[in-house]
This record gives structure tokens, sequence and C-alpha cells, in this order.
């Protein structure tokens, strides 16, 4: 199982802004594009995203930018990984309607890879953005370097 770019960008946002927390002055997607060397244009649409499912705040306009808008404790990222990802099918015929597999009346793998991404969620479940930022220092150092 792969997450796509849009889930791994979605982290990233978060992460860039919970290092900046409590900073007086807001974050810009040039800031955060420049800080992870990624595209300003796929950014704005996940800020968007992030925005409106309430994960951060923005504000238009000169001085304006981004904040998170919950502390770091009340982002899960079992949430948003969850929010972000369109299709946990892990294989094939796990795809609503597809019946092309000869076996699966009998199959044995379903179960298995059921509990293999219930264990994958159980994980992320358990962990909240304040999780990804323990070595803060060390993320603002590099995000400073950018």
């Amino acid at each position: 199982m792969r997450l796509t770019n849009f889930t791994d960008y979605s982290l990233r946002v978060l992460i860039y802004l919970g290092t900046r927390r409590g900073e007086a002055r807001l974050a810009t997607i040039d800031d955060i594009a420049t800080a992870y060397r990624i595209s300003r244009n796929h950014l704005t649409k996940i800020v968007h995203h992030l925005a409106k499912e309430g994960y951060i705040e923005t504000t238009r306009g000169k001085g304006g930018g981004m904040r998170l808008a919950r502390a770091p404790e009340e982002i899960s990222v079992g949430t948003v990984v969850r929010g972000t990802e369109e299709d946990f099918a892990l294989v094939e015929c796990f795809q609503d309607g597809n019946l092309d597999c000869s076996i699966i009346p009998a199959c044995a793998l379903p179960p298995f890879l059921n509990r293999a991404l219930a264990a994958f969620f159980r994980e992320l479940d358990s962990r909240t953005l304040a999780d990804l930022l323990r070595p803060r220092a060390q993320l603002v150092q590099l995000f400073r370097r950018g």
C-alpha cells in the first residue's frame, strides 16, 4: 500500500504549521513550498482541503497566510489519512463491484489483508500531530535551511 502525494503533503503541511505554532507571522504557501521543494499549485489544493476540514485556518490578503486551527494533540494522524485518501482497497478484488476473481467465494486472503489494514489504522489512530512534532527543534532548524 502506498499513500498518495496528497496525503503525504497534507501531513507535511500540518508538520510545518505545527513547528510554527505560537509565531505571530502566518505561514504562506510559498513558505511551505520552499521548505519542502514541492509545487505551489498542488499545495493550494491541499491547503484548501485542510482548511475545509478544520485543521488549519487561513487569512487572505496582505499579511495573510495560515496556521493550525487546532492543537497538535487534537489532530489524529489516522483521521487525516482517512480524509485524504480515496481508496483503501489493498487488492483489486476488494474494490466495490469487482467480482472478476474466480476464487472470491473461497478466498482466505481478504481476512488477512483486512486485519493488516485495521492494524495500520490502529497505529495511525494512536498518533497525533504532536507525536510528529517531537523532534521540533530539529525540524525548525531544517526548515530554516530550506
